[in-house]
């Protein structure tokens, strides 16, 4: 199962956190992590095996969300930080709006990304 892992700049550090609580079922060797660039590149030094896109800004919402009309992503976890504007923000309701039209669940918060990690791990 491919899960995108995203996150803004103000949550990454917390994305990292969630990705380190929930190390045993992440690292399990059905999932397979991707990311955007940026968000990536701290999975990967956090020791996730992940594959990196471009960075958000740059196109790696356009590309995760490619891979979500492909049926090759079945999970994303999108940390948003509710209280910064951002540049990019036409790619973000893009990717939400894949996901709802191919009906790819997406968190856009911890407590969200844990309900659905939560029934991930009961079938694994």
């Amino acid at each position: 199962m491919e899960i995108a892992v995203i996150a803004h700049d103000g949550k990454k550090a917390d994305l990292v956190q969630f990705l380190n609580k929930n190390k045993a079922v992440l690292q399990n060797e059905k999932i397979k992590l991707i990311a955007t660039g940026t968000t990536g590149s701290k999975a990967i030094n956090a020791g996730f095996k992940t594959k990196t896109m471009l960075s958000g800004p740059l196109g790696g919402d356009a590309q995760i969300a490619a891979r979500v009309a492909e049926g090759k992503t079945k999970l994303v976890f999108f940390f948003k930080d509710p209280l910064s504007s951002h540049a990019h923000e036409v790619d973000i309701n893009m990717l939400l709006r894949v996901c709802d039209v191919h009906n790819v669940p997406i968190a856009t918060n911890e407590a969200s990304a844990q309900l659905l990690l939560n029934a991930i791990a009961l079938q694994l």
